[in-house]
């Protein structure tokens, strides 16, 4: 009985601490104080990210992975358009057509705080689907919100905050 507990365990601790997380900061864009941080865990078939944004204007922001892990231009737009890769159209996860770039909307509250998690199983970290891969792509923040029908964008207006996801 003591060898079975211990087995268990061990086992558990094991399914416990396995798991992959990343953390990044969010460079400010466009002319603007956007701060915070992104953070991915995977466990398991699941990606978790957690988006902690600060000085964004009140409101809503779309939030979008981009097909570059390239946040090097004053504007983002070295991050490129919204990451596509089963060339749908743009809309709301899950909800009728998407793609894998569409997240959805931080909203900030008065002080500019906004956080949003998001957990899902069609992405991974590192692995080998290039479908599911986010790794080597970036988190864009948009000054807008994402209205989830204008195409290909959401009509989400300027980025404001970029994260390459190593």
């Amino acid at each position: 009985m003591k060898k079975s507990f211990f087995t268990t365990a061990i086992l558990s601790l094991a399914m416990i601490s396995c798991g992959t997380t990343k953390n990044y900061k969010i460079l400010s864009k466009s002319k603007t104080d956007t701060q915070g941080t992104v953070s991915f865990t995977q466990k398991g078939n699941t990606v978790t990210m957690d988006i902690n944004a600060y000085k964004l204007s009140p409101g809503k922001h779309a939030v979008h992975i981009h097909e570059k892990g390239d946040c090097s231009a004053p504007d983002a737009s070295s991050a490129g358009g919204h990451w596509n890769p089963t060339s749908h159209k743009h809309g709301k996860w899950e909800q009728g057509e998407f793609h894998m770039g569409d997240i959805g909307n931080l909203v900030a509250d008065k002080e500019g705080t906004a956080r949003l998690v998001f957990k899902t199983d069609k992405w991974c970290l590192g692995c080998t689907d290039e479908s599911k891969n986010i790794i080597g792509k970036s988190i864009v923040i948009h000054d807008k919100e994402d209205d989830f029908h204008s195409q290909p964008t959401g009509n989400a207006g300027g980025r404001v905050g970029c994260v390459e996801i190593k």
